[in-house]
């Protein structure tokens, strides 16, 4: 009797004990996901959204993130894969607006004075996505110097980039040919260079270049200057 007494304990004991393995588990596992279901994923330094393998859509703590790294750091490598995120994630109506409104605008458009050409051209393809919401042109300030883009020694890649930026501020400003809102020419700002006569004058010029495809999206563009 008391052996089959003993036996029976220690059974109760082992089931109590899978029992209460079994609620930790799925405790832990519960905390691991999130309320649909979904495992959460770790907290994420600035340079982790930059590796390439991130491809979902940054939210505005990330997007933050990504500027302040692309202010504090001189790594050519890591300024051109930060632009290169930020400027798929200004694709998106919803972050053009969250990068103009954490400053991001003057952050991208400094590097386009770097000295690395590709820089330069990662900081126009941003700049690009993110001109084609109006309120964001206002923001964008590039000094005369920016003029010199649209010379016909600029290498091809930043020439298509820049005359794309003019083109696109011309769509957003125009409706069916016409000018559907009157650009604010203050000094310093991006419109009172790109109407200026110096900026016709250079687009023009394109028209003789080399480059077929440089020769194609000036034609494009010169009925509207």
């Amino acid at each position: 009797m008391g052996g089959a007494r003993g036996v029976g304990w220690v059974a109760a004991g082992l089931l109590l004990g899978a029992g209460a393995c079994y609620c930790i588990y799925r405790l832990t596992r519960r905390r691991r996901r999130g309320d649909r279901g979904l495992v959460l994923r770790p907290s994420q330094s600035a340079e982790d959204l930059t590796d390439g393998s991130y491809d979902d859509v940054l939210n505005a703590e990330q997007l933050q993130k990504l500027l302040y790294l692309l202010e504090s750091t001189e790594d050519p490598i890591i300024i051109e894969k930060a632009l290169i995120t930020l400027g798929n994630n200004a694709a998106f109506s919803v972050n053009q607006a969250i990068i103009r409104e954490l400053g991001g605008i003057p952050i991208v458009g400094n590097k386009i004075n770097h000295s690395n050409q590709s820089i330069k051209e990662k900081a126009l393809n941003a700049l690009n996505n993110l001109s084609v919401n109006v309120e964001n042109q206002i923001k964008i300030k590039v000094d005369a110097s920016f003029l010199s883009l649209y010379d016909s020694h600029v290498a091809k890649e930043i020439l298509l980039r820049v005359l794309t930026l003019f083109q696109n501020i011309n769509n957003c400003l125009k409706i069916e040919g016409h000018l559907a809102v009157q650009p604010t020419f203050t000094e310093g700002s991006l419109f009172f260079l790109l109407y200026g006569e110096e900026c016709a004058q250079k687009i023009r010029a394109l028209v003789d270049h080399d480059d077929a495809e440089v020769k194609e999206k000036v034609v494009t563009i010169m009925p509207k200057i």
